[in-house]
C-alpha cells in the first residue's frame, strides 16, 4: 500500500513538475478529479478561470505553461503543517518567455485543499495571480542570480525584499509580498 503524502511533500511535487517541466509529476501532487481555479487580478498572464481533473490540469500548469515559459523558479512564502487538510499562502515566481526571452516575475496566493484521499493529494487548488511584471531580456541576469540566491521551494517575504535586485518594475511584486497581499 503506498503511504498517504504530506502536503509538504504534495506541495514540492507539484513545482519539481511545472518548474522543471515534468507533466508526469502531477500524479503526486492532485488526484484525478481535482479542480483547478484561476483568479487573474492581472492583465499580463491568462489561463483558464477552472480546470477539472488531472489531465486538463496537467496541461494547464505544466504541458502549456512548460510551452510558453522557462527558467521558471517558484517560491512559497510559508510550509504547511503535517497533514492539514487545507493550506494557504502567497507565493513569487520568476521565469523566461520561450519567444523574445522578456523576464516575468509575479506574485500571489495558493489555496490549497487536500480533501479526503488515501493518498493525500490536493483535490482543489484555487491560484491567484495578484501581479506579473513583464521586464525586458536585459534583466535576466539580475533577476535570475536574485532568484537562485533565495531558499527553494520555501522562502520568506523578508528573504526575497531584503535581496531584491534594484529594478523598478519589480516595486508591485515586493509591496505586494510586504504588505502579505492587503492593498496600501
Amino acid at each position: 500500500m503506498t503511504s498517504k503524502l504530506s502536503p509538504t511533500t504534495v506541495l514540492r511535487n507539484y513545482f519539481h513538475a511545472k518548474d522543471e517541466n515534468r507533466p508526469h509529476l502531477m500524479r503526486e501532487a492532485f488526484s484525478e478529479t481535482a479542480v483547478l481555479r484561476m483568479h487573474v487580478r492581472t492583465g499580463n498572464i491568462a489561463f483558464p478561470a477552472v480546470s477539472q481533473g488531472l489531465a486538463a490540469i496537467t496541461d494547464v500548469l505544466v504541458s502549456k505553461f512548460g510551452a510558453t515559459y522557462e527558467n521558471v523558479y517558484s517560491f512559497y512564502l510559508e510550509r504547511p503543517h503535517t497533514h492539514a487538510p487545507k493550506f494557504s499562502c502567497h507565493w513569487l515566481v520568476g521565469m523566461t518567455e520561450k519567444e523574445g526571452g522578456n523576464v516575468r516575475v509575479g506574485c500571489g496566493r495558493y489555496d490549497w485543499h487536500f480533501g479526503q484521499n488515501p493518498r493525500g493529494l490536493a483535490t482543489q487548488l484555487a491560484i491567484t495571480i495578484a501581479v506579473m511584471q513583464v521586464l525586458p531580456p536585459g534583466q535576466l541576469a539580475s533577476v535570475f542570480e536574485w532568484l537562485a540566491g533565495l531558499s527553494y521551494p520555501w522562502t520568506s517575504a523578508s528573504q526575497i525584499t531584503a535581496s531584491a535586485p534594484g529594478i523598478a518594475a519589480l516595486s508591485p511584486v515586493l509591496q505586494y509580498l510586504q504588505t502579505d497581499g492587503q492593498p496600501v
